[in-house]
């Protein structure tokens, strides 16, 4: 099988030095570009950090089930929209491995596994769940905004055999949405504190299947929590 081809990207360089890296993956549908700015909008500004590199990356487009195959930007495909039905794991796993291939160009960059997060919006922090607790346990966290995991994940499964340190989880949900339910969003926190995750679950009451400021901002504060600035070394 051919290597896939390297994923498009739209990238918000840091103001100084490149000490750390966030790879932010958008919703279903969406693009790379797309999301910057969407967030953009959101906070009348790039979300930008003085240190750390906020990569955009594009899904590929496939044909998507739930639209009745038309081809559209997923990091995979679902059976359908819901938590009780099997996970559609060949095409999760295919893009596991293009999105291992842009944590990899991070670190031939010089920035270590625990200088870099990943996660996402709805489809993106689903995504972002199965690369890290699956095959990237070094990580230094991950976020997961209005997303879940199907009841019988092959996270859990993975978790469930797991015997080493795990990234933190960062989820925000609101208790309005509609497309993923809050239920959803909760049971996935509660499963995954059962198996060993350190999760926080933000709770914005009102809030659709969308993102606001506040979210945003309590998101960035996190994200320095994790990825703090680094003390120059003494020879440079």
């Amino acid at each position: 099988m051919a290597a896939p081809a390297a994923l498009q990207r739209s990238v918000v360089s840091p103001a100084g030095r490149h000490t750390a890296s966030l790879i932010f993956l958008h919703g279903s549908g969406d693009t790379g570009q797309g999301a910057r700015a969407w967030i953009k909008q959101i906070l009348n500004q790039d979300m930008a950090f003085q240190h750390i590199k906020v990569i955009y990356p594009t899904a590929p487009a496939r044909p998507y089930t739930p639209m009745k195959g038309a081809f559209s930007n997923v990091w995979f495909d679902r059976y359908k929209i819901c938590n009780d039905c099997p996970e559609h794991i060949e095409s999760i796993d295919s893009m596991c491995q293009g999105l291992t291939d842009l944590i990899n160009d991070e670190v031939k960059n010089g920035i270590a596994k625990n200088r870099i997060l990943i996660g996402g919006f709805s489809m993106g922090g689903g995504m972002a769940m199965h690369l890290a607790y699956r095959f990237h346990q070094d990580l230094a966290g991950v976020f997961a905004l209005s997303s879940f995991l199907n009841k019988d994940s092959a996270v859990y499964q993975a978790l469930k055999r797991n015997e080493s340190a795990l990234p933190e989880l960062f989820q925000c949900h609101g208790t309005a949405d509609e497309l993923v339910l809050y239920s959803w969003g909760k049971e996935t926190n509660k499963m995954l504190k059962s198996l060993g995750v350190s999760a926080s679950l933000h709770t914005f009451p009102n809030l659709n299947h969308e993102l606001n400021r506040t979210e945003i901002e309590k998101l960035k504060s996190w994200i320095v929590k994790k990825l703090p600035v680094e003390a120059p070394k003494a020879n440079e």
